[in-house]
């Protein structure tokens, strides 16, 4: 399921029910199966929203990792059916924000080294994964993750957004 809506923000003022408050927001989400086919789908969708809503050309590598790395961490660790995309650009602010129905699931220790003592922890500098949301902490402004016995929710906000900004 594909979704694009514009969005405005209201604010009461004396006597009025409310007044628009700045630029509408824009925003655009989408639900797929929680596979590997999925990832690329997700980022051409948000690739392509970017480009629509004319965002600063240096967002798209950040863009692209961002979802790349939240949608990866969905299909290798939740268990859930599906993940949901949400993108929304409400100023100089791109907030983007994947969400699961599914449990974490720990990952296996690598195999040692033949001749080590011990597994290498998903810390260690020599693993080949486990960098997903340092390397979305490095391109993002904020993020947060929310755990709950519903699923996972992970937001990540990246600025700036527009051009000439």
């Amino acid at each position: 399921m594909i979704s694009t809506d514009p969005l405005r923000r209201t604010t009461p003022g004396p006597g009025l029910p409310g007044r628009t408050a700045g630029p509408p927001a824009r925003s655009a989400a989408c639900v797929m199966a929680a596979s590997a086919e999925s990832v690329p789908a997700l980022r051409r969708f948000a690739g392509a929203m970017a480009q629509r809503w004319n965002l600063h050309e240096s967002m798209d590598e950040a863009l692209a990792l961002v979802v790349t790395e939240l949608s990866s961490n969905v299909v290798r660790h939740s268990g859930s059916p599906d993940l949901a995309l949400l993108l929304t650009v409400h100023g100089r602010t791109l907030t983007v924000q994947v969400r699961d129905a599914g449990r974490w699931r720990q990952r296996r220790p690598t195999v040692p080294p033949q001749g080590s003592a011990s597994p290498r922890q998903p810390e260690d500098g020599e693993a080949c994964d486990g960098r997903g949301l340092r390397l979305v902490e490095a391109h993002a402004a904020s993020l947060r993750v929310w755990c709950s016995t519903l699923g996972t929710q992970v937001t990540a906000k990246l600025l700036p957004v527009l051009p000439g900004s």
